[in-house]
């Protein structure tokens, strides 16, 4: 969305992070939620991986263009920098058959947390660099 208005880059890679560290904080909230549901399995969001591969394309979630078939597309099986939830199937910590370890995921908690807020500085200091551009280019 960012990107069609102002066309940074690093704007759209920033607000890709922001929706992935969100929907990770969502996911976690719904694990502790369910901490002591009987057979409930804890789930996890990736999107680092997929982020930084859709960082080497032109854009995020575009592909890199080829002038023959025979060429290697590298971003060509990739979702674009969007996040996948996977659901955690092979530990039991429970008799319940519950996998849901509160202090794992209070750690990714405090991680996750950790990990938006620098995101969204970095993004804040991105629109403080366009302001100062945008005032400077008054006077």
């Amino acid at each position: 969305m960012l990107d069609g208005i102002i066309g940074n880059r690093t704007l759209s890679i920033l607000e890709k992070a922001l929706d992935g560290a969100s929907l990770r904080q969502k996911v976690i909230a719904n694990n502790l939620a369910n901490v002591d549901t009987p057979g409930y399995k804890a789930m996890e969001v990736t999107f680092e991986e997929q982020l930084a591969r859709a960082c080497r394309t032109n854009r995020v979630g575009e592909q890199l263009h080829t002038s023959h078939p025979r060429h290697l597309q590298i971003n060509s099986e990739e979702n674009g920098g969007e996040p996948r939830i996977t659901v955690l199937e092979g530990s039991v910590i429970r008799n319940d058959r519950n996998n849901v370890d509160i202090d794992r995921e209070m750690a990714r908690l405090a991680k996750n947390t950790i990990y938006y807020d620098t995101v969204a500085q970095i993004m804040n200091n991105e629109f403080r660099l366009l302001r100062m551009a945008i005032s400077e280019g008054r006077r």
